[in-house]
């Protein structure tokens, strides 16, 4: 195992800056994420790490030995893609140690290797089918067994979960992060789901236009994002934004949106937002159902409500703006009638409207 230095790392492709003056720590057997929307350059720079893409500017190290010209084939990381890219003609047993027969490894130690790897990953029936006569997850599991036979120092994956259907892939998330927890080894794992990126990662690194714009454990970036980039990117649903200012009302501060509805914000962000127009943001859990003349509720009128068992998503208009409250509560209402939601001012966010980062509380820890 190894640790992975990303520093001041760049890729031009003619004219285009794909990855722009990146530089990300990835410490010995940890697991980081990268996330962000298409083209945002993370599996780019997955590729570069892996060799498969030549390094502009800039350092990438695996351990203390700096591999921009090092050759893929001896960078000792195993990548696993989105495609299982198995030989059809091969048995699961013969998949795995393909690579090991390619390096001249003996019979004995590749059977070895195998019948260790089957065994993590509950493979230890399949071993003599062929990959026409597997599930999509067992198929994957047959792709990461490939790697962990290599017995790397780093672990690539390029969104090897994208193909499987909804329910496998919850699946999938909590065996990947399990075989993480027993081998130890440093994994860097590429995704556009956020919701993987949450579940499975020590750290996360969100990226937009090749740039990383947050970097930090899950928890952090949800509740502490640096920008209205990550606020959005990072939760489902997503959070609300609402345009407005800070307005004094009876000498206490609050948020008066553009509609002119006045929502209760934190009183330490308030004193450091000033005047300059914001924007508010609440994530839909933050809301709760309320009755009208309750202290802090806002009227609100239902769009839609989608009940899930044990939540109910409620789209509702508040003034002029139109959010998404998910609520621990039975909702009756219908469409069109009206209800009463309270934020919690407590977890609101407020960003500067122009900038778009986010206002940090007086006092709050950096």
């Amino acid at each position: 195992m190894s640790s992975v230095e990303i520093e001041n790392v760049h890729k031009i492709f003619g004219t285009t800056h794909v990855i722009r003056d990146v530089s990300i720590d990835v410490p010995d057997g940890s697991f980081v994420v990268l996330v962000g929307p298409s083209g945002c350059g993370k599996s780019t720079l997955l590729r570069m790490i892996a060799g498969l893409e030549e390094i502009s500017a800039g350092e990438i190290k695996i351990g203390a030995r700096v591999i921009n010209e090092v050759q893929p084939k001896h960078r000792n990381i195993a990548m696993v893609f989105q495609n299982y890219a198995l030989y059809p003609h091969m048995t699961v047993a013969e998949n795995m140690g393909f690579s090991l027969r390619l390096a001249r490894h003996s019979k004995d130690e590749i059977a070895t290797k195998v019948r260790d790897a089957a065994q993590i990953l509950g493979l230890s029936n399949y071993l003599e089918r062929f990959p026409r006569e597997l599930s999509g997850g067992q198929r994957q599991r047959v792709a990461m067994g490939r790697a962990i036979v290599r017995d790397p120092e780093v672990f690539l994956f390029d969104e090897p979960l994208s193909n499987l259907d909804a329910k496998l892939r919850v699946q999938m998330r909590a065996e990947l992060k399990e075989i993480h927890g027993r081998l130890k080894t440093t994994t860097i794992y590429v995704t556009h789901d956020q919701i993987e990126a949450m579940t499975m990662a020590d750290k996360i690194v969100v990226m937009r236009d090749g740039v990383v714009e947050q970097l930090g454990d899950p928890l952090t970036l949800y509740d502490r994002p640096v920008n209205m980039f990550v606020a959005g990117f990072i939760g489902s649903p997503s959070i609300n934004f609402v345009g407005g200012r800070i307005a004094r009302t009876d000498g206490a501060a609050k948020f008066l949106s553009h509609s002119g509805v006045r929502w209760q914000v934190d009183p330490r962000v308030a004193e450091v937002a000033g005047g300059t127009p914001v924007t508010y943001g609440i994530r839909p859990e933050h809301f709760a159902l309320a009755t009208d003349g309750e202290s802090g509720t806002l009227p609100a009128v239902v769009v839609t409500v989608e009940p899930t068992g044990a939540e109910t998503h409620v789209v509702a208009d508040i003034g002029e703006d139109r959010i998404t409250a998910v609520l621990r509560e039975r909702v009756s209402a219908r469409p069109g009638e009206k209800i009463h939601l309270r934020p919690d001012p407590a977890q609101a966010h407020l960003f500067e409207s122009e900038s778009t980062l986010r206002i940090q509380p007086s006092g709050e820890a950096h």
